[in-house]
């Protein structure tokens, strides 16, 4: 190829890798380092867009910004004065598939896809720290390298602190790979980053979109309704930490979902996430109830309790049964006036003593009989009386 039907006059175009809604993908090679490189071409019927121009130009300072083993580099960038001032974008050739390319062969296995989003993940999380949105997950722009680490590609529509290019109202990104808040029109935030990939990671899982449907107004209705059955339901061999992961930045509540993709990819790898404390109580939860506790005695002191309210029990019984006990016998009357009293003491496992108290038994003294016997010399036995 001639030096004037170069790129920028220093690269070469060859095949096509792939085609998007605003620009064309070429394989290419660096004539002046001698390494092969993936030229990104604005659509000519788009180049004379100033708005999307200006996000072509800001993809290339978003992406050259950005540093890290799995964001795809940036090389160069300008415009080619042989094709009327078409924006172009140099950036390193991956020799592996799209992520796209691989979930169309079919479901992944569960190691696979987390390690996936984790290099996803990794690659987001400097991108936020730099202050920029992505706002376009998706498994076509995660390429892979020649190691196998996933990359992030394509910042076209990503979004700085400092610069939005969306008008208001505007609505950009892959609709199934929205989150509902991007759906109803709330400004983007990390947490939308967050919900692709775990509508990425659904995908890789189950071979299918996490919302299929084709129809652009049953789709967002799918997406705000959350009509979307776990993970589990549709891939039951999945692990429930990653199954959960992926639940959880999907979820239908905001409050639910990971703060930050840090957070999201420490629970891949099996941390908990942060316990969230709430600013205020629930709505109608009643007050919390306080009661206070008298601490238990010590030891010592209880065991010396216990065993006085052993006695005490013992003898109130002991007292009651004397009371009860008849002021006289109806049989012989017993041959001596002293009352016996037997007292044991037992020691129950818990180490309590239990005192017990005999009943006393105290009958009448013998009445003497005229003769030198017990009898009344007639024959017959005395008669008592049972009054006393």
């Amino acid at each position: 190829m001639a030096d004037q039907e170069l790129i920028g006059g220093r690269y070469e175009l060859r095949g096509l890798l792939g085609r998007g809604g605003m620009a064309t993908v070429h394989d290419g090679w660096d004539t002046r380092l001698h390494r092969p490189v993936a030229v990104k071409l604005l659509h000519p019927a788009l180049s004379a867009d100033p708005e999307c121009r200006a996000r072509f130009e800001f993809e290339a300072r978003s992406a050259a910004a950005l540093n890290h083993p799995n964001i795809v580099v940036v090389h160069d960038g300008g415009y080619d004065a042989q094709r009327g001032g078409v924006p172009y974008l140099v950036m390193e050739r991956l020799p592996g598939r799209s992520l796209l390319e691989v979930i169309a062969r079919g479901a992944m296995s569960p190691q696979y896809v987390r390690s996936v989003l984790s290099d996803v993940l990794a690659g987001l999380g400097v991108a936020h720290a730099a202050g920029i949105l992505h706002r376009d997950v998706k498994p076509a722009n995660i390429l892979f390298g020649a190691s196998g680490e996933a990359k992030i590609a394509d910042f076209g529509i990503a979004k700085s602190g400092g610069t939005d290019l969306t008008r208001a109202g505007q609505m950009v990104g892959t609709m199934a790979y929205l989150s509902p808040e991007r759906i109803a029109g709330r400004p983007a935030s990390p947490l939308d980053d967050l919900y692709a990939v775990g509508a990425v990671g659904y995908e890789a899982l189950t071979g299918r979109m996490p919302f299929p449907q084709t129809d652009p107004a049953s789709l967002m209705h799918a997406i705000l309704e959350h009509r979307l059955p776990p993970v589990t339901d549709v891939r039951p061999d999945v692990d429930s930490a990653l199954a959960g992961v992926i639940d959880h930045a999907m979820a239908s509540d905001l409050a639910h979902r990971f703060r930050d993709a840090d957070g999201m990819r420490a629970a891949l790898h099996g941390a908990r996430p942060p316990t969230r404390v709430l600013p205020a109580p629930l709505a109608g939860a009643p007050p919390p109830m306080t009661r206070a506790v008298m601490p238990p005695p010590p030891p010592g002191r209880r065991r010396k309790i216990l065993a006085a309210g052993a006695v005490g029990s013992a003898l109130v019984l002991g007292l009651v049964l004397v009371i009860a006990e008849p002021a006289s016998s109806s049989g012989p009357a017993s041959t001596s006036t002293t009352p016996t009293t037997s007292l044991t003491t037992s020691t129950t496992p818990s180490t309590t003593p239990t005192t017990t108290i005999a009943s006393v038994s105290e009958g009448p003294a013998p009445v003497p009989g005229p003769g030198s016997g017990n009898g009344n010399g007639n024959g017959k036995k005395p008669k008592h009386d049972r009054g006393g």
